[in-house]
């Protein structure tokens, strides 16, 4: 997500980046645009930034407001080729790309450092008006200045020229870590014959051969692309084409030409050395200073308790299916290994439960799953989504409006859902446009949701997984988040808040996919338009936690991973974090990791960007628990309640960064979090009592 708010203003040109409108041209814009749009708001920005720093006379609208939109323009642009190098990759846009990164980047730490600036700044705070702000105004100021301070503002000028040079350098180095991934995963391709194939769903197969025939082959086309890795890896009888795809996985970020693992080890040491030339022991102590962890290791307290209190579920877990495993194939057969787990699992649960999820995905048809979604959210939230019409950067991209109960239109997005080659994985939301109130009324958001699920395949329409709905429920809980925003101040609305509370909105929206009467609003089978059967959503729900301590530590090995590297590896050593990132997440396998295992290396979560996830990967745990407590409100007053919906958008989804997040959680539940509500929710608590 995006972290810099974003306007519709627009400098005269033919350059399509130079005129964004409240509908971007997407149709428009070439990489070639690029560069000189940059290079235009850079010397228009800098221009403004002289004149900020040098006005006498300030009060809050000339000031303050000036300076929170001051790179608004820029920021636009930036998130556009970011975006679109993203998701319609070429080398034009790669060049782009890296060409703008250097020169935002080192503007972005000379506005940080700007010493004309930072005195007007504090000049500003003493003033009778600075001393009377409303609220949130005078968080707006209390934030501004921390940020200066953390960005280097009372540094001696050879230190703020070494944090220049190391923000500059993490800028690109990390962008390269991204590329890096991208590429490899979109250069792997296996072909195979059928009988290979054997286990796998059909529509997987059909969706395979499909591919293969476009790109001029007969048998079948496997890519580590989720929506073919995973039922592979789940399904496929032949357990050496698991292991062969698992091992494909494996060498993504380890390639020759793109290989990360010394980049990594770069990372590390340019984040240790920025948090210590800032005045911190480490990289997690710096950025979680302003989360609600507050530091490394009260991040890394939280994760190893939710390890212990997990672990004798997890073991029972994996001696059940070790015992599950033995009595199907037999004494003597292999150990489980990595390429198997999936597999027997999946095994083991039809089993147990007499349930396989592939029985599930002719009820989640995309569109159908859309359309409830959005019935959901008018039903507790008061908002109305309708398609509309905008220009999109690919075909499949399609463009919503959405719009409050009194019919106001306060936000539009897009959306595009299925991989391909020119794609980064995973899903994700992002605000274009942070809109709310201002001096001419209530301005529109804008922003987009992405993902990579099942596409499509001959006549049939995408059909998701209950993992895919839960993700597509999870962006549009972010979306929401930006949608709703009622901040007048535009660097604290929306999304724009501690990386450990971001998450709530979104997770929050995943319990409604397990609710009978939220399922019966869109779970209907694509062909016959039955209603999802009930003895299918009883086996559903019988078996959300099967080996839920296992998905768990899975979490946990990643986010402890995550700050080990950013609290205790010491880049100085000389010691090999690709070895060390190895042994942390050997304690959270039931199967021995290869020698050469280097996942991290394909981490783009904590290492494709400056900061991104880096020492924040605890965050999805930590809003997890968060959800799981706040969404017993919503279980005791009813799901569809409007009220409690009403509530929530007024202390959470509606407040952005306006106050403090423990402050908004306690507004809406009355109390503080209650930490055992996660581990109750995935049938752990009880287990392990």
């Amino acid at each position: 997500m995006s972290s810099h708010p974003v306007s519709t203003h627009s400098v005269p040109s033919g350059n399509p980046l130079l005129n964004l409108g409240f509908k971007i041209p997407f149709d428009q814009i070439q990489p070639q645009h690029a560069e000189s749009a940059v290079d235009t708001l850079l010397a228009l920005t800098a221009e403004k930034l002289e004149h900020l720093a040098g006005a006498p006379g300030r009060d809050f609208q000339n000031f303050m407001t000036d300076l929170d939109t001051l790179t608004e323009q820029l920021d636009t642009v930036n998130t556009v080729v970011s975006h679109l190098d993203g998701v319609i990759t070429s080398d034009e846009w790669k060049a782009a790309r890296k060409a703008i990164i250097p020169k935002v980047s080192e503007f972005r730490s000379a506005l940080g450092l700007h010493p004309g600036l930072w005195s007007a700044l504090k000049a500003y705070a003493q003033t009778p008006g600075a001393q009377a702000l409303d609220p949130v105004q005078a968080r707006h100021l209390k934030l501004t200045i921390d940020d200066f301070r953390r960005g280097g503002a009372d540094l001696p000028d050879a230190q703020k020229a070494r944090l220049t040079e190391l923000n500059t350098r993490l800028a690109q180095i990390t962008n390269d870590f991204g590329k890096n991934v991208l590429d490899a995963t979109a250069a792997y391709e296996l072909y195979v014959p059928a009988e290979r194939l054997a286990g796998v769903p059909a529509r997987v197969q059909g969706a395979t051969r499909r591919d293969a025939q476009e790109h001029g082959q007969e048998a079948h086309r496997l890519t580590l692309h989720f929506p073919v890795y995973g039922p592979v890896l789940t399904y496929a009888d032949d357990r050496s084409l698991r292991q062969e795809l698992w091992e494909a996985q494996g060498q993504v970020g380890r390639q020759e030409g793109g290989d990360n693992r010394p980049l990594l080890g770069e990372i590390l040491a340019l984040r240790r050395e920025k948090a210590q030339l800032l005045g911190f022991r480490n990289f997690a102590d710096y950025v979680l200073e302003d989360r609600m962890a507050g530091a490394g290791e009260v991040a890394l307290t939280f994760e190893r308790d939710l390890e212990a209190r997990t672990r004798p579920t997890f073991e029972a877990e994996n001696a059940e299916l070790e015992a599950f495993y033995r009595a199907q194939a037999g004494a003597d057969a292999p150990e489980l290994a990595a390429w198997d787990l999936a597999y027997w699992a999946e095994k083991q649960r039809q089993a147990k439960y007499d349930f396989d999820e592939e029985q599930l995905r002719p009820y989640f048809p995309l569109d159908s799953v859309l359309s409830g979604m959005f019935e959901i959210t008018r039903r507790v939230f008061g908002t109305t989504v309708t398609e509309a019409q905008a220009p999109g950067w690919h075909p499949e991209v399609r463009y919503f409006d959405i719009l409050n109960e009194d019919g106001t239109h306060i936000a539009s997005f897009y959306t595009d859902w299925f991989p391909r080659n020119t794609k980064r994985g995973g899903a994700w939301m992002n605000a274009f446009i942070t809109g709310g109130p201002g001096e001419g009324g209530v301005e529109p958001h804008l922003g987009l949701m992405c993902g990579n699920m099942t596409p499509p395949s001959g006549d049939t329409p995408a059909l998701l997984s209950v993992g895919e709905v839960e993700t597509v429920f999870h962006e549009f809980g972010h979306l929401l988040h930006h949608a709703l925003s009622r901040v007048p101040v535009r660097s604290l609305a929306g999304t724009n808040v501690a990386w450990d509370f971001v998450e709530l909105p979104s997770q929050i929206m995943e319990n409604w996919v397990m609710e009978r009467a939220a399922l019966d609003l869109f779970a209907r089978h694509y062909q016959t338009g039955e209603a999802l059967p009930e003895e299918l959503f009883s086996r559903m729900v019988a078996a959300r936690n099967y080996r839920s301590a296992s998905f768990s530590m899975r979490q946990y090995s990643l986010g402890l991973t995550d700050l080990t590297l950013h609290v205790d590896y010491d880049p100085a050593s000389g010691a090999d974090p690709v070895r060390l990132a190895r042994e942390v997440m050997s304690r959270f396998y039931p199967y021995a990791l290869p020698e050469d295992y280097a996942m991290v290396a394909s981490f783009g979560h904590l290492f494709s960007s400056p900061v991104g996830y880096g020492a924040g990967y605890y965050s999805y745990k930590w809003a997890e628990v968060l959800d799981a407590d706040a969404f017993s409100r919503f279980a005791q007053e009813g799901i569809f309640n409007r009220e409690t919906g009403r509530a929530f958008v007024d202390s959470v989804l509606s407040r952005g960064n306006s106050s403090e997040p423990g402050a908004l959680y306690r507004e809406f539940m009355g109390r503080d979090p209650d930490p055992d509500a996660l581990l109750r929710r995935n049938g752990i608590l009880n287990a392990a009592r």
